[in-house]
């Protein structure tokens, strides 16, 4: 049972509670009312550098498919990918037991026809020394002396076999053309070696080049670029862009892409920071032009939109663009959607609120 004392106080409770509610939602009503002020910028035209931006890849000047250059079986590989090796280093060796035989046929031909050939001069030595006492005739003297140099050419063949047979054996060691790393391997110990099948892919470590594949509409804009010698830059990391040393173009198209490959050289300092197969930026500068730019930060990307709040009567609106190169503190290009002069929010999040308001100057 609630005492008399007790009601005016919990009356005066509720009364407080009543006020404080009402006072809350007051000022609740007054927050939500109140407009949100957004700052805003105009979309101006400026002078920029105009260009556009490839892909490119790394490539390595000096590469090279390793092949055998005799028959057999694969009887060892000295070396795996990533390996270090210098010119004239086996990389693997071919079963050799044919070609050594064929070493030791020309070996015993060439012992034959030595013997051959001392027997013909000592014939013809004879010959000689009787017909200048006139025992023999002239006839018998040619016939001396043709066995003398059929038996000399004879020989010549057999050296000639043995240098063959020599070089073939050689054939059977695939060494190293140059420096290099090894890049890949293509055969395995027990494979069958024939001439022209690959064995190794190496790659010398300098000097490097970037490849890229221009678009035949846009290949004399290159030309011209590439004349003016430091309008073509390549962007190897995101700190800096490096300036190729040489610049040239393949003479033809490719009938698929229809685009055309262009060749840059890198410096040896800056190519050692870059690896074989690497993509990177390249971009083409075509000289200045005027161009539609707004803040980067007033620039809302959702998915596949990508737009701005444009200033209007009754706030803000959302419009979609067509972005184009970013240049960075100037702002980024506007290629369609939006006029010069038009009003841009500085802060898309906060425009996109109920209410917002474009911020008075």
């Amino acid at each position: 049972m609630i005492s008399q004392l007790t009601l005016p106080f919990r009356r005066a409770q509720l009364v407080h509670a009543a006020t404080f509610f009402a006072l809350t939602l007051t000022t609740g009503a007054a927050m939500a009312q109140a407009p949100v002020s957004v700052p805003v910028a105009k979309a101006e035209r400026q002078r920029v550098g105009s260009g556009f931006e490839l892909d490119g890849v790394v490539q390595p000047v000096r590469q090279s498919m390793v092949s055998a250059q005799a028959s057999g079986r694969l009887a060892s590989l000295n070396v795996k990918v990533g390996d270090r090796v210098r010119a004239g280093q086996v990389l693997a060796t071919i079963d050799d037991r044919e070609t050594q035989t064929g070493v030791q046929r020309s070996q015993a031909q060439v012992a034959q026809a030595q013997a051959d050939l001392r027997n013909a001069q000592a014939n013809f030595d004879r010959t000689r020394n009787l017909q200048r006492q006139g025992f023999v005739s002239s006839a018998a003297m040619d016939s001396a002396e043709a066995q003398l140099k059929a038996a000399q050419a004879a020989h010549d063949q057999a050296q000639a076999g043995a240098r063959q047979a020599s070089l073939y054996q050689g054939f059977t060691k695939v060494t190293a053309p140059f420096d290099a790393w090894v890049l890949q391997t293509l055969a395995e110990a027990g494979d069958l070696a024939v001439p022209g099948k690959p064995i190794v892919s190496l790659y010398a470590p300098l000097p490097l080049r970037v490849v890229v594949q221009v678009p035949v509409s846009r290949s004399a804009q290159v030309a011209a670029a590439a004349k003016a010698g430091s309008a073509v830059s390549v962007q190897l990391d995101a700190e800096s862009a490096v300036r190729p040393t040489q610049v040239s173009q393949v003479p033809n198209a490719d009938p698929v892409s229809q685009t055309i490959e262009w060749r840059l050289g890198l410096p040896d300092a800056q190519a050692a920071r870059a690896l074989p197969g690497q993509q990177v930026r390249v971009r083409f500068s075509l000289g200045e032009s005027a161009s539609l730019l707004v803040p980067a930060s007033a620039i809302l990307r959702r998915g596949e939109l990508t737009a701005v709040y444009v200033a209007a009567d009754k706030g803000f609106a959302l419009r979609a663009i067509r972005p184009g190169v970013d240049h960075g503190a100037q702002g980024v290009q506007v290629l369609s959607g939006l006029a010069e002069g038009e009003r841009v929010a500085l802060d898309p999040v906060r425009a996109g609120l109920f209410g917002a308001q474009p911020q008075a100057k």
